[in-house]
């Protein structure tokens, strides 16, 4: 057979049995899928008769809980609603007890007043009586006594006004007498002090030292290439130097008298060499603190010469030397003591007391003025260490210790020394206070003294520090006196300014005179 042929007719052959076989294959799978679609029917009627059977059975549970959640409110509410009802009808209850105990109380009231119309009807009557029995006695007492009301009122109260005025100079002498033991206790010479050795209106007078240039040109010479002078200056000295525009003047600011005292030699002395450096001055500050140094003992070993006090410790006398350079309301301190030794003696030569002793006590007595700006305490007390710790007398220590009242004097030399020193400091120009100024404070004192009713004189003593006021003895009473006294110092302290403190003494002198014939 031809080859040709063949291959036709077994590609036909081929051809129809991949046709039967498609043919076949076809009706296979459709009858597997008709198979499969008829068991996803089955399955779900199947799970939708359970999804409906579940859902009746939620459905009937849902409803059965609903009705028992409506039946426990429904019996909750009956309950909240039954206990309302029971306090509604405590509540009434209670209402009706208080309206029955308001009407008993109304009903109590209503009798109770009543009865004090009565008594009040009742009172008036006896008021009635008793003014009507008031003025009859009132009346008789007149009649006996040959004064009317008016007049008895009067002496009543005269009576009274002095009881009272009585009682309140009692009072006034009883606390002027406690602060003054109070203020023996405590007080201190604060103001002085303070002034001395704080900032006050004098401090711009008594704490600094002008120094005079030969020119201005001067003053940069002495601040030196970027200030190096002035604050080796500084330094070694412990002094502020104050160059402003005063023409041909430094001023050297410092509170401690001594420092600036060495300050204004070195400086006198670097102007005169012309020579301004750091090692210039450091070795002119040596020289001149030397030179002050010395200059204190001269002016201590002068100063007990001139009071004539022998024998005192070289430190003593050193420490006097620093006095020359101490002041006090502007008197010099040095001078001030030479002042009360030389009294002192002259008080104990008439009193016939030790002179010696005197002159030394007078002379001490203010010797812890010459470190109280280096140390602690008052004057008074680093006095009388000093003077301890030198070995002075029991007497002298006293003197120091008792000048300004700190304790009690215990010897006639004692009493001697305050007063000089109160004589020494009180004189007219002694201290910073003008002539004039001095009269018109003692002017003004006798004016305000004069201006008061029943004084008849007045006299302002010891340098202005106390006033003598006599008073008419029939228009001032003992009693009055008291309060006279105590207004005037008010006023004064009102209206005054003056150093320390001023007293104020009311004098009533009754006097009788008879003749004998």
């Amino acid at each position: 057979m031809n080859p040709l042929v063949l291959a036709v007719v077994m590609l036909v052959l081929i051809a129809a049995a991949a046709g039967l076989a498609f043919t076949f294959g076809k009706k296979q799978a459709t009858k597997e899928y008709e198979l499969k679609v008829g068991s996803a029917e089955t399955r779900a009627r199947a799970i939708i008769d359970d999804a409906v059977k579940t859902a009746e059975t939620k459905k009937r549970e849902a409803l059965l809980e609903a009705k028992e959640e409506a039946l426990r409110n429904k019996n909750e509410f009956e309950k909240e609603q039954r206990e309302r009802r029971k306090e509604i009808q405590q509540q009434e209850q209670r209402l009706l007890k208080r309206e029955e105990n308001a009407e008993r109380l109304q009903a109590e009231l209503s009798k109770k007043e009543k009865e004090l119309n009565t008594k009040d009807n009742t009172l008036n009557r006896k008021a009635e009586e008793i003014r009507r029995m008031h003025e009859e006695k009132v009346h008789e007492l007149e009649r006996v006594s040959g004064l009317t009301a008016d007049q008895a009122r009067e002496e009543l109260l005269n009576s009274v006004r002095d009881d009272i005025k009585h009682d309140t100079a009692k009072i006034i002498k009883e606390y002027e007498n406690i602060a003054r033991e109070e203020a023996d206790k405590k007080a201190k010479d604060y103001i002085v002090t303070a002034i001395q050795r704080c900032a006050a209106d004098h401090v711009a007078e008594t704490t600094v030292s002008v120094v005079q240039l030969p020119n201005d040109d001067m003053k940069g010479r002495i601040i030196g290439r970027e200030g190096r002078n002035i604050r080796t200056l500084e330094t070694l000295t412990g002094v502020e130097l104050i160059i402003d525009d005063t023409p041909e003047a430094v001023v050297l600011s410092g509170f401690d008298p001594i420092r600036r005292e060495v300050a204004r030699v070195a400086l006198e002395k670097l102007i005169v060499d012309g020579r301004i450096h750091p090692a210039r001055i450091e070795e002119t500050v040596e020289k001149a603190r030397k030179e002050v140094d010395n200059t204190i003992r001269e002016e201590g070993e002068a100063a007990v010469l001139e009071a004539g006090v022998h024998g005192l410790n070289s430190e003593l006398v050193k420490l006097l030397g620093r006095m020359r350079f101490r002041t006090s309301y502007g008197q010099n301190g040095l001078k001030h003591s030479v002042e009360v030794a030389q009294i002192s003696g002259l008080l104990a030569s008439e009193l016939g007391y030790d002179v010696r002793m005197a002159k030394r006590a007078g002379l001490l007595h203010d010797i812890g003025k010459a470190v109280d700006h280096e140390q602690e305490g008052t004057h008074v007390q680093l006095g009388a260490e000093i003077c301890r710790r030198y070995k002075e007398p029991a007497v002298v220590i006293n003197a120091v210790e008792s000048h300004h009242g700190d304790v009690p004097p215990s010897n006639p030399i004692s009493f001697i020394v305050a007063a000089a020193d109160a004589i020494s400091a009180s004189r007219p120009g002694a201290r910073r206070e003008s002539l004039e100024a001095y009269t018109q404070r003692l002017k003004k004192l006798e004016e305000i003294t004069n201006s008061y009713k029943g004084v008849e004189k007045s006299f302002a003593v010891q340098a202005g520090r106390e006033v003598r006021i006599m008073v008419v003895p029939s228009e001032v009473s003992e009693d009055d006196m008291t309060i006279l006294s105590r207004d005037i110092a008010k006023r004064i302290e009102d209206e005054m300014t003056y150093p320390g403190q001023i007293k104020v003494n009311v004098i009533r002198e009754t006097r009788v005179t008879a003749t004998a014939r």
